[in-house]
């Protein structure tokens, strides 16, 4: 998928001299977080945020520091921070450095850039303007859409084990080696042993995945591998319900 699949439009924008109280209301009004900022053209030039009321005079949460700290960190610091805290317009406390994507840009890159950059939202831009934003949100609702009840059919045990053992051989973390996977009227069996505890919820999400399993059972063993310890599963976590 892309963004221009997901993605909503048409899209909520403000002007770079629009005040810092309409930006304020405008996104408590539409229930949103952030806004692409555009100059008179209509062309993005920022993106002003819930973050970047944060700081400011108003509410009394400004940066304050001591004299000593305000000389370590200089005065420039001290006058943006100012500037953040007191502006009146969007233009003064925007983000200038706007990440932003196209129509055709794939969901993986997208949420890459999200998590390289750590922001909620990128704008989808064509020809200089905004004709779309992709948000977290979007990208919930398009999982939301992937995500169906399975009904678990007949599917047979060996061919459920089959395909559990496949799905594993592809995962470079999975202990092949040392775990053992049973399946008897849908219901799978884990057993054998792991190194490290976080393979466990790992190993039964792989099963719980694949279509016509009933539920699954966790036998596995943690054997600590500094010290040697075998540690046994908890016997009221020896059963995970897979499809209800």
């Amino acid at each position: 998928m892309k963004a221009a699949d997901i993605m909503t439009r048409p899209v909520l924008t403000i002007a770079t001299s629009a005040s810092i109280a309409s930006a304020v209301r405008t996104m408590l009004e539409k229930h949103i977080s952030g806004l692409p900022v555009v100059d008179s053209t209509g062309a993005l030039v920022g993106m002003v945020t819930e973050g970047d009321f944060l700081r400011r005079t108003e509410t009394g949460t400004e940066v304050k520091r001591p004299r000593w700290l305000e000389f370590i960190v200089g005065p420039g610091r001290g006058a943006s921070e100012y500037v953040r805290s007191h502006a009146r317009n969007v233009e003064e406390v925007m983000t200038q450095d706007v990440v932003s994507i196209t129509e055709d840009t794939p969901l993986d890159e997208i949420v890459t850039l999200m998590e390289k950059h750590r922001i909620k939202r990128v704008p989808v831009v064509s020809g200089g303007k905004v004709v779309g934003i992709v948000s977290r949100a979007n990208l919930l609702r398009a999982l939301a859409g992937f995500i169906a009840e399975v009904s678990p059919g007949s599917v047979d045990d060996t061919a459920l084990r089959d395909r559990i053992v496949a799905e594993l051989d592809k995962q470079r973390w999975a202990p092949r080696a040392s775990i053992d996977v049973m399946v008897r009227n849908g219901v799978v069996s884990l057993w054998g042993t792991i190194l490290d505890e976080r393979e466990r919820p790992a190993l039964r999400v792989v099963a719980e995945n694949i279509p016509g399993v009933k539920a699954v059972e966790d036998h596995l063993c943690w054997v600590e591998p500094m010290s040697g310890w075998v540690i046994e599963p908890r016997g009221d976590d020896t059963k995970q319900s897979a499809q209800n």
